[in-house]
Parts: structure tokens; sequence; C-alpha cells
């Protein structure tokens, strides 16, 4: 059996070749070249704030004013997915404050169509559950 068959290699399609080259340009911290990965008529959907972000150059214009307190660093930490859906986790952090990502993509032809992304709140672990786990910063 293959390496690959065991999950050594990993296996990139096209589509997830384009997310990447988008989260790279994101770590550039020039939304305005990350944006060329998207479609003009991209659509990003924040559900939990009830906002959606339409077209690249909103996209670009957004993220060029988020309140940072440093340059904004994006790490890849997972990308799965099969055909045009991608679904990736990425650490992101201007320095001060650090979250997490979770993103749906779409991607039509060789740019992104669509996202759906969810930033979960860490929260303290409760100490009822201490017996049975062990405390890690993931």
């Amino acid at each position: 059996m293959s390496a690959q068959a065991h999950g050594a290699v990993p296996v990139s399609t096209a589509a997830q070749r384009v997310v990447r080259r988008f989260w790279k340009a994101m770590a550039s911290n020039d939304f305005h070249a990350a944006s060329l990965c998207l479609t003009e008529d991209f659509r990003l959907q924040w559900p939990q704030s009830d906002e959606v972000i339409e077209g690249r150059e909103n996209f670009a214009a957004l993220n060029t004013a988020y309140p940072a307190q440093g340059p904004w660093t994006f790490e890849l930490r997972r990308i799965v997915g099969e055909g045009a859906q991608i679904v990736t986790e990425v650490g992101v952090s201007d320095g001060a404050a650090r979250a997490t990502a979770l993103t749906f993509h779409t991607v039509r032809g060789d740019l992104i169509a669509f996202q759906r992304e969810f930033w979960p709140d860490p929260f303290e672990a409760p100490p009822w559950r201490a017996a049975w786990v062990r405390r890690a910063r993931i």
C-alpha cells in the first residue's frame, strides 16, 4: 500500500490549491492581493453576526480597515474537502488577540466564490471535567 493510502502524503486538489493561495495572500496582509483569489461576485457570510460581505472590493476594504494591534498572522491548521467544497481551520492573531476561523469555501473555476465563516469564542473548561481531560493549548 502506498504512503498516500495511509494519509502520509497530502493530496491537494485544484480547489485546495486556490484556498491555500488565498490564505498565503492573507498572511501577507495585502488584502487587495488576497481578494484576487475571489470571484467578482464573491459573498462571505458571518452567521454569528448576521453579516454578508459582497464583492471582492468590500472584502479587501473591510479587512484593510479592521482594527488590529499589529500585522495579522494566519496559520493554516487544517484543510479538508472534496470537489469544489473546502473547509479550513485557521489560527488568526494580530499579536495581541488570538482567534480561530472555521471557513467553508466554495470554489468556482480557479477562484473562491463563497465563504461561510465561523469564529468560535474560547471558553474556560469547567472544573467538573478535570478528572477526564488534559489541558492543552491547541
